[in-house]
């Protein structure tokens, strides 16, 4: 099974592509979205589903896992980001594709059994599960990579 993983964002939305054959894990592919700030929402949005659409042509996936979105400090970051989301939800949906919501908490606890988990905690794990020489990067990269080996690990108990 392929699995596409995505962290959202609309500057940066990182996306990983793993394959999960019996209990191995590996990576296929992963990096991040980018758009410019200044750049008016809508135009991003638009970037973001175009970009989407090509990684999911291109990598095939069988099922999408995608980050919820638990809090913000900045509501207008949280909106934005929202919008973001849709169309990464959207994108999957219309490419036939199943879609599974993770939250932080249990990405975490899928990695590394711990729920408070920090960012290096959960990058080294990534490092580690996947085989890798060195923690991906960006950081939002790591993420969405971590959000695909939680879905490939708890895939079973979601159907």
């Amino acid at each position: 099974m392929i699995i596409l993983g995505i962290d959202p964002g609309t500057a940066t939305t990182g996306y990983g592509l793993v394959e999960k054959k019996g209990q191995n894990i590996k990576v296929l592919d992963y990096g991040c979205i980018l758009t410019p700030a200044k750049v008016p929402l809508p135009e991003r949005l638009e970037m973001i589903e175009k970009e989407l659409a090509g990684i999911i042509e291109e990598g095939k996936p069988d099922q999408v896992a995608v980050e919820e979105l638990f809090f913000a400090a900045n509501t207008k970051t949280a909106i934005a980001v929202g919008h973001a989301r849709g169309v990464m939800l959207l994108s999957a949906r219309k490419a036939g594709l199943s879609v599974f919501e993770y939250t932080p908490l249990e990405v975490k606890m899928a990695l590394t059994g711990y729920g408070r988990a920090d960012k290096r905690q959960m990058q080294q794990m990534v490092k580690t599960l996947l085989s890798l020489t060195e923690i991906p990067k960006p950081d939002d990269a790591a993420d969405a990579l971590a959000i695909a080996i939680c879905h490939a690990n708890t895939y079973n108990d979601r159907v």
